[in-house]
């Protein structure tokens, strides 16, 4: 069996992460540890699970850490590096923080607020988009997981970069409140989120260097994207609809082709005739791809979706994993969806 670790137990992508693994059949899971919480049974702060219930929380332990195949890093950004540091040269790594998204430290002082503090990482990093970065995760030690909004924004995207005007790209997107993470905001309490809808960090937020880095990096054009994130009054979710401009005519047909025969060997994206919805992908590893030609004003308008806790964070994780460790992909992530 694979000995796996969490660190970072007690956020919503370690819950998951929990959960995904109790379905996989390839893995022990042998060290869950936290910066709190500490001694407390997962039983105590996650009654649902029932298969690692007696699992205790520890504190984070490098020398412990060490002794894994693989470790999963749920932490906060600027945390995980440290901790990349003192282990990248004994055990895996996939780390679900920004801290290796970037390959420029400069870029990620710009948006993160702080210095890199493992700058000899950086270029070891692969980024883990499964679909499109398949061959360079399968010889990767330190993974970095990618963004939930990059994942929505990047997967529709890149079958199509060819086709459009790559300095023109515009996506709205929308994401449940589990996207902000666990701890407590002002901002995110139920009365202010309940019944309201809003944008925030409007052509500023953090993933729009990491979108535009790998777009950059597989089309080897000039990618400009104007992003405008909202906060959805759902608990999960992410759905993002995309205006590019094509630069040739095209008609559906072709378009659903080009669709199609990018994805072929990808069971996890889906592209679908009619426009998806989040309930469609709702607890499962999937992400959904839809489209609409609006010929008059020469628009391609892309829908995707998302659950940004498991395609976007902990299951595009533990895919990672699968491709790194040459397992099945689908190992561990075809568990029962949530509907309604």
């Amino acid at each position: 069996m694979i000995k796996v670790g969490i660190v970072g137990i007690t956020g919503f992508a370690g819950f998951e992460l929990l959960k995904i693994l109790s379905f996989h059949k390839e893995v022990s899971l042998e060290y869950i540890a936290a910066r709190s919480e500490i001694n407390k049974s997962v039983s105590d702060i996650y009654p649902q699970i029932s298969t690692y219930k007696d699992k205790i929380i520890e504190e984070i332990d490098i020398n412990k850490i060490k002794e894994l195949d693989v470790v999963f890093l749920a932490l906060p950004h600027t945390v995980s590096m440290e901790i990349a540091k003192s282990i990248y040269n004994y055990v895996k790594i996939i780390d679900l923080s920004a801290d290796f998204r970037l390959s420029d430290t400069n870029t990620y002082k710009k948006w993160y607020k702080k210095e890199h503090t493992a700058k000899e990482l950086v270029d070891k990093a692969v980024y883990g988009l499964c679909e499109i970065n398949r061959d360079k995760i399968k010889n990767a030690s330190l993974i970095a997981n990618p963004g939930c909004y990059a994942t929505s924004i990047i997967l529709p995207l890149a079958p199509i970069l060819e086709y459009i005007d790559t300095k023109d790209i515009i996506s709205d997107s929308k994401s449940g409140v589990s996207g902000a993470g666990r701890g407590l905001k002002e901002g995110l309490q139920f009365c202010e989120v309940n019944e309201n809808f809003k944008a925030y960090s409007v052509a500023n937020h953090r993933h729009t260097p990491e979108i535009e880095e790998f777009l950059n990096s597989i089309s080897q054009q000039d990618i400009q994207l104007t992003f405008s994130p909202h906060l959805l009054p759902i608990q999960r979710g992410i759905l993002s609809t995309i205006y590019v401009k094509p630069n040739r005519k095209l008609t559906k047909k072709e378009i659903l082709d080009i669709y199609k025969s990018f994805y072929d060997n990808s069971l996890f994206v889906r592209i679908k005739s009619e426009l998806p919805s989040i309930n469609n992908v709702k607890g499962t590893n999937f992400c959904d791809i839809g489209f609409e030609l609006d010929e008059r004003n020469n628009r391609l308008i892309i829908i995707s979706v998302i659950d940004n806790l498991i395609k976007g964070a902990s299951g595009q994780a533990v895919q990672n994993m699968n491709i790194m460790l040459n397992l099945n992909e689908t190992e561990g992530l075809i568990p029962y969806p949530y509907y309604p």
